[in-house]
């Protein structure tokens, strides 16, 4: 039922960010305060009986329902953000994206070693962020507990590559 009423919403952009490149613009759920509250108890339902002791979301659109989520399990936000936005202390790491290359960052008191992390973001492709963004986090000393999307493009085998990282993958609507 959720995947469906998420796919219902979702609206396709063609060519975006460049040509051959079919986005995902997940902003119509946003008008939806229902579904808003749907996705994030389908999260916390899917996520029973993992610790979690903080939930990390990847900039930007892995704030919008990895804050929801946080604030719904009780646990803090840790902002994982693109190069340069962070006024404190950081740890980055470079990575490839499906269609370029990125940086993002950490501050360095982000994660309390020995800290269970759930990592958020609002759409799975090729893996590459969610690596790179895990590899920060156990840089810092957190456990990856486990991984939640909004929407999976399985097409792109990001699921297989995540998956040595930590095998916990949720994925509400899955392309």
């Amino acid at each position: 039922m959720i995947e469906e009423q998420i796919k219902a919403a979702i609206r396709d952009i063609p060519d975006f960010p460049k040509p051959g490149i079919v986005f995902k613009d997940i902003t119509p759920i946003l008008k939806d305060p229902a579904l808003c509250e749907n996705i994030v108890n389908a999260f916390s339902v899917q996520l029973a009986g993992t610790q979690i002791d903080v939930v990390a979301g990847v900039e930007s659109r892995g704030f919008l329902f990895g804050l929801m989520l946080a604030m719904k399990l009780g646990v803090p936000f840790v902002p994982v953000r693109k190069a340069g936005k962070l006024p404190y202390t950081i740890k980055q790491k470079a990575y490839k994206l499906e269609y370029g290359t990125a940086v993002i960052e950490m501050h360095t008191d982000a994660i309390v070693p020995g800290q269970h992390v759930l990592l958020h973001d609002d759409l799975l492709a090729t893996g590459g962020t969610v690596t790179a963004a895990s590899e920060l986090i156990t840089e810092l000393g957190g456990i990856i507990t486990g991984f939640s999307f909004v929407v999976g493009l399985s097409f792109l085998n990001g699921k297989e590559r995540i998956a040595p990282l930590c095998d916990n993958v949720v994925v509400l609507a899955d392309y």
